[in-house]
């Protein structure tokens, strides 16, 4: 069972940890919206000079605004967490560039989700299905910068990165 690994790996963890007193305001004053993906794991804060304290990391699958969560959570790290700046990253290879609705629409089905349930949303859309890796970091950008809860004075990048060799790309510099 996976969570016995879990619990396991933590009780090593725990072990050789040093605590460390450290404060929930991020230290880079800076909020990232990214991707779910495991690939990103352990690869995307490195890749990006960001350590443990430094920045708030809001994931959903396909780094998507589809809904009022993200937008609560960039409104929360600004005003709440003293985040000054936002920044978007998207990757290539995304899993929701490639989600077909139709199929999780039946696999949903299959593990005994409701009919009228899907009847009520557009799968697509709920999953944060995209068409494309760069649009939709173009798009997540302009969903955040339009929300009324964002200030116009706080700078919203869109970046991309290459999940093989960890560059990044500049879609939008806020």
């Amino acid at each position: 069972m996976i969570l016995e690994e879990v619990l396991k790996a933590n009780e090593d963890f725990v072990k050789d940890f040093e605590p460390k007193k450290m404060s929930h305001i991020p230290q880079k004053k800076l909020a990232i919206v990214t991707c779910m993906d495991t690939r990103l794991t352990g690869f995307l804060e490195p890749a990006m000079g960001i350590e443990r304290g430094d920045a708030k990391i809001i994931k959903n699958a396909g780094n998507a605004v589809v809904d009022r969560d993200v937008i609560r959570s960039v409104a929360a790290a600004i005003y709440a967490l003293g985040a000054e700046e936002v920044i978007v990253v998207g990757h290539y290879d995304c899993g929701m560039a490639n989600a077909d609705p139709v199929k999780l629409e039946s696999l949903m089905k299959e593990r005994g989700v409701d009919e009228k349930t899907l009847s009520e949303v557009n799968i697509k859309e709920w999953i944060g299905a995209i068409d494309g890796e760069e649009e939709n970091v173009l798009a997540v950008v302009n969903k955040i910068k339009q929300s009324p809860f964002i200030p116009e004075d706080v700078p919203i990048h869109g970046l991309i990165i290459d999940l093989y060799d960890g560059k990044l790309k500049v879609l939008v510099e806020g």
